[in-house]
């Protein structure tokens, strides 16, 4: 494959985002608090993660492995990136929520499954092929640099929220609170807002259509995810505070 083909396909992917954006937006996504039975079959919702996220740091892996470039320390360096990230979200958070029997249908797993195929895929492709051309130099670049406090910034603000959302329940309960601390004080999603930080991170390091394909569709997949839980919150709790954003801190 040609890296103009490849391209062309990293913007046939945008423009399938930019399209899907004001349909997610109308859509609630049905798992997690706005789990519904409707949607078919149901899994256990842990069980749900691992298969749906560790997918994609199998993708991307095989095709990056399956490349015929030049594996350059930078190639391996966003590969490392991408690993880590999915790891954890793979088993790490998994084992981490407090969830007991709560399932997730098996149409979102599969839908997630086929989404990290093609962001595997694109990315994996490019590493893979393309990667050669990545130099060592890039380490100490400005952008990558950047980037790279980005990406970590992005990370920390993610799994500070995930922490502050699993430590709301005590041993043995159950239901919902208002989280505080962190970045709660501004929105009621700084977990997704750190994952659409992180993804800009890694865009920038990587400077590539399929890192910013990939950046794309999570912020594609995150803000109406973000504005549906807002929006649950203010229906929930009649004290929640009224001056938190979505997503985005004193913008959405």
């Amino acid at each position: 494959m040609t890296l103009s083909t490849l391209n062309t396909l990293a913007l046939v992917w945008i423009g399938v985002g930019v399209v899907a954006f004001p349909f997610l937006l109308k859509i609630t996504q049905p798992y997690g608090r706005h789990v519904s039975e409707k949607w078919g079959p149901m899994i256990g919702n842990k069980l749900g993660w691992v298969l749906q996220e560790f997918p994609s740091l199998i993708f991307l892996t095989l095709f990056f492995l399956l490349g015929t470039g030049t594996k350059t320390k930078f190639a391996w360096f966003l590969w490392a990136l991408w690993a880590i990230h999915y790891f954890n979200r793979s088993f790490i958070f998994p084992l981490r929520i407090k969830t007991k029997g709560k399932k997730i249908p098996l149409l979102i797993v599969g839908s997630a499954i086929c989404f990290n195929f093609v962001n595997g895929f694109l990315n994996g492709t490019y590493l893979g092929n393309f990667g050669g051309t990545y130099s060592d130099d890039l380490f100490t670049s400005p952008r990558v640099i950047i980037g790279f406090l980005i990406f970590i910034t992005g990370a920390f603000i993610n799994n500070q929220s995930d922490t502050i959302l699993i430590n709301l329940r005590k041993p043995g309960e159950t239901g919902y609170k208002i989280p505080v601390g962190g970045l709660f004080r501004f929105v009621s999603c700084p977990n997704l807002f750190g994952e659409m930080v992180e993804w800009l991170g890694f865009a920038l390091i990587a400077n590539s259509l399929p890192a910013w394909s990939f950046f794309i569709w999570t912020v594609v997949n995150l803000v109406p995810r973000a504005l549906d839980h807002h929006k649950w919150y203010l229906q929930q709790f009649k004290n929640y505070p009224k001056e938190r954003k979505a997503v985005w801190p004193f913008v959405l």
